[in-house]
């Protein structure tokens, strides 16, 4: 068996649709396919919206009000001691997002776009710290890269993105200290609800379904269906974005006092190898100087799932989150160059499997005592992740960037040297206890610890190293409700993250990267009404770092720090919305030891970031329905390519519009624009040019029931 070879599937992709839009109508309620049939269970026509916002939403605006990411509880975000930013799913449709990135790029104290063209994980950036591979999760639970294996979310798929800032280990387990993304499932809802729409652009093609309404009379069985298929591509030649989506959900309320949802979701997405210029060659940077035939990154992704809640007594609730993953990944890449042929490229491949489960369980009791509001939090949550990687690598000649001719796949297979295998299992198991005391109505104050075991064993098969970590984590909170609508409040948080298995075998008595943040900020929402406000400062350390002392020896003695400060808006009161958001990040190596780059800026670390999105609708009248004008300005400051800060990136500003227009009430037209005057710069830059993706425009069609 060769290990360059993938069984393909027999059905065809339009074969495959045809097979999950015929599924899809099956499923559509009743009162859509014969509207002319009386349904007693029907609820009237509904649109998806829900007045009152819960932790989780969905939300009808783009200002989100409570969230469970700040403290693991159903909180007032106004409430919180940290700083928690949220994008609802009425702002991911505004802009029309198609991938994580485009989501967190309006959030204050978030990079996005790392590495420009490079698309196969969601990279980001949180308060200047490096968060892809274990900042990422959904629903609580982690979904993490092990080596090249990890996954990608679908935007179309979620109901909100979370953003919480800063050391969150004490309640979630190993993480770079900046903080996490936390993504919410779309869910089912009490009432009936549906929308489908179609996207067509430049080399995209898009088609969706989300319905769901309750099954009986009682509203004990409720069920939602979310479905996309896409053809698309990527900024540039030879690229793809292609997409089968397909996620059935189904909640169960047996009584008021429990509630379990059952999610599941299948996912295929076709994409492609990042591709790049050579460094000091002025060229398009669309061109390819890859090879089109060895130039993939597809996963195949199932899981399945629980979300529980359980009142076990008047004050007492128990809650489980589970789920079971299983991913595929086949990646491609042909890379480097030079400004002649004469400069030989690089080429590899990986075969990866990842098999991941997850739970949390916890404990919570709100009660009063003598006046004081209590709310105790215990959890345990445990995750395992099976990972098996087979890679090869090779050299291929080069090619000449103003005139490619490429070599082939039979050329590139040829040039690969023997397969290696890798097998990693990394189990973690968490225990945490938190304790909220409420005084007076004003005063609120969060303790909460962790202890957490970290075992990882990885190796080639038969030849594998074992390695164990364990770290003890801590936090402190305390919110002040100056009025109810204005809070200030100050945090101490810690964060730990275990070095890679890499630098295990160069560095003696391995200690756990460690994070602590000290965080000032204030609150305000304005009236109690549809907006929020808030300011922060902070300060973030991270010691522990593995550094190079000489070519062959390197020790943990690398620090660094970021100090900054960061605001974000959201406003969307009338016909308007606005979201605002601005970050100053002081970063600094602060060890290092390689002598030369203390004092230096971290790479990749921009001194400030701002966004600015704003639409206003014109109301309809009589026969016009509404018109929706919307538009965003996005600026990342320069940045330097490495950490000795010998090459400097310049910033760059792009902008993004947006119209949409209501046909009638349930019919919408819309045209999106992302980098509207296609600004392209060089936004990573080491052994080759990245490139920000160019102008990418969008019309879609949108029918709600």
């Amino acid at each position: 068996m060769t290990v360059f070879s993938r069984t393909i599937p027999t059905l065809s992709r339009s074969a495959r649709l045809r097979a999950l839009l015929g599924t899809a109508c099956v499923l559509l309620p009743l009162p859509l396919l014969a509207q002319e049939v009386a349904d007693p269970y029907d609820l009237g026509t509904v649109r998806y919206e829900q007045e009152g916002q819960g932790a989780i939403g969905p939300d009808n605006t783009i200002v989100a009000t409570r969230t469970a990411t700040g403290s693991r509880t159903d909180t007032a975000l106004i409430d919180l001691p940290a700083a928690v930013s949220v994008v609802t799913e009425a702002e991911l449709e505004r802009r029309d997002v198609e991938d994580t990135t485009q989501a967190l790029s309006y959030t204050s104290s978030v990079t996005t776009d790392e590495y420009g063209s490079d698309d196969r994980y969601d990279y980001f950036r949180i308060r200047g710290f490096y968060q892809t591979g274990e900042g990422l999760y959904r629903d609580g639970l982690p979904s993490r890269t092990l080596n090249f294996t990890g996954p990608k979310l679908e935007p179309f798929g979620l109901q909100r993105i979370e953003v919480l800032k800063g050391s969150t280990s004490t309640l979630f387990g190993l993480n770079a200290p900046g903080g996490l993304v936390n993504a919410i499932t779309k869910r089912p809802q009490d009432q009936a609800f549906g929308e489908s729409t179609m996207a067509v652009g430049p080399d995209h093609q898009e088609f969706g379904l989300d319905f769901g309404r309750p099954i009986d009379a009682a509203g004990k069985w409720t069920y939602r269906v979310t479905a996309l298929a896409q053809d698309g591509s990527n900024d540039g030649d030879h690229t793809r974005d292609d997409r089968l989506y397909f996620a059935p959900a189904l909640t169960w309320r047996p009584s008021d006092a429990t509630r379990v949802t059952f999610l599941a979701h299948y996912y295929e997405r076709d994409g492609n190898a990042p591709h790049s210029t050579p460094v000091g060659v002025d060229i398009d940077p669309d061109t390819f100087l890859a090879e089109p035939d060895f130039n993939r990154t597809d996963r195949e992704e199932a899981s399945l799932g629980w979300d529980l809640a359980h009142r076990v007594a008047p004050g007492l609730t128990f809650s489980q989150v589970a789920r079971y993953t299983s991913l595929d990944l086949d990646l491609e890449q042909v890379y480097g160059g030079g400004a002649t042929a004469a400069t030989p490229r690089s080429a590899y491949y990986v075969d990866g499997t990842l098999e991941s489960f997850a739970i949390n369980s916890q404990l919570q009791y709100d009660a009063t005592l003598r006046g004081v509001g209590t709310r105790t939090l215990a959890g345990v949550d445990y995750a395992r992740d099976e990972l098996s990687e087979v890679s090869a690598f090779g050299s291929i000649a080069g090619i000449d960037p103003f005139d490619p001719e490429y070599c082939g796949r039979a050329c590139v297979l040829a040039s690969l040297g023997t397969p290696t295998e890798l097998e990693t299992t990394q189990e973690t198991t968490g225990v945490f206890l938190q304790e909220e005391l409420t005084f007076a109505d004003r005063w609120i104050v969060t303790l909460g610890t962790r202890y957490d075991t970290v075992s990882t064993e990885t190796g080639a098969p038969g030849a594998t190293a074992s390695f164990e970590d364990e770290a003890v984590t801590s936090r402190a909170g305390l919110t002040y409700k100056a009025t109810a609508d204005l809070s200030l409040y100050a945090n101490y948080s810690e964060s730990f993250q275990p070095v890679g298995s890499y630098f295990r075998s160069l560095v003696t008595d391995v200690e756990p990267q460690e994070g602590t943040q000290y965080e000032l900020g204030a609150k305000y929402r304005p009236g109690g009404g549809n907006a929020l406000f808030t300011a922060a400062v902070f300060d973030l350390t991270q010691t522990n770092l593995v550094r190079q002392l000489s070519p062959l020896a390197y020790s943990q003695i690398g620090e660094v720090r970021v100090r900054g400060a960061e605001l974000d808006g959201k406003w969307a009161i009338g016909n308007l919305s606005l979201t605002a958001s601005y970050a100053y990040w002081d970063a600094e190596i602060t060890e290092n030891g390689l002598g030369g780059n203390e004092g230096n800026r971290p790479y990749n670390t921009p001194e400030h970031i701002a966004s600015l999105w704003a639409d206003y609708t014109v109301a309809g009248q009589g026969a016009r329905g509404d018109l929706n004008l919307g538009g965003g300005l996005r600026h990342t400051g320069p940045s330097f390519a490495d950490d000795a800060n010998t090459t400097e990136l310049g910033g760059i500003t792009v902008v993004d519009a947006a119209v949409s227009y209501e046909l009638s009430d349930n019919v919408a037209l819309a045209l999106n624009v992302s980098n509207l005057f296609d600004e392209r710069e060089v936004i990573y830059s080491y052994d080759a040019n990245w490139y920000n993706d160019g102008r990418q425009v969008r019309a879609r069609l949108t029918y709600t029931w």
